[in-house]
């Protein structure tokens, strides 16, 4: 996927809660080698933390409840097709997006996950490992498919595990890679 030069790529962010992820990537869209603008964001939560930096940052918000997933999808596309989107950003987004959806993106979708893929997908990644008694964790950044957190890696990173972690300061760690990695694996897709 390559960009135009001297126009950003419209990208939004899907969250479902407190948003450090979406922060990090607002402030990465800032910088002059950034190659995206974040241009919406899309809860499915109403009071998700994240949705202050939509306000913070003057950037439009859509809150769309999954009730009836079929049609909060088709009514996500819509959106992201009358807006431009070319890349979408999942970022602690807790559902899981249809095959329709992801067809309908192709390529174009991107989460970052809390553990080293192919380990550990879907909920409770940190527990598991230490339950595991793993010497390493991290996080990858992955495109989307159908099938659970298992699309083409773009970029991983791990750390180690101590033994005096639990999941929160695991998941403290954890997310402080995620930050550093998630822009630059953006980078990359666009290089």
């Amino acid at each position: 996927m390559k960009k135009l030069i001297g126009h950003k790529i419209k990208t939004a962010v899907f969250i479902s809660g407190a948003g450090t992820n979406l922060k990090n990537l607002i402030n990465f869209s800032y910088k002059k080698n950034s190659p995206i603008s974040i241009d919406l964001i899309i809860s499915n939560i109403k009071k998700a933390k994240g949705l202050n930096y939509a306000k913070k940052y003057k950037i439009e918000k859509k809150i769309i409840n999954f009730n009836n997933k079929n049609k909060s999808e088709k009514k996500i596309i819509s959106i992201l097709h009358k807006k431009k989107i070319k890349l979408v950003c999942l970022a602690g987004f807790m559902k899981i997006l249809s095959k329709k959806f992801i067809n309908n993106f192709k390529g174009k979708v991107v989460n970052i996950h809390p553990s080293l893929l192919p380990k550990y997908k879907g909920l409770n990644t940190h527990k598991r490992a230490l339950e595991n008694n793993e010497k390493f964790s991290g996080c990858t950044v992955h495109y989307v498919t159908p099938k659970l957190d298992s699309g083409k890696i773009i970029m991983q990173k791990k750390i180690k595990i101590l033994k005096k972690d639990c999941s929160k300061s695991l998941k403290k760690k954890i997310l402080r890679i995620e930050h550093e990695i998630y822009p630059k694996a953006i980078k990359k897709i666009f290089n």
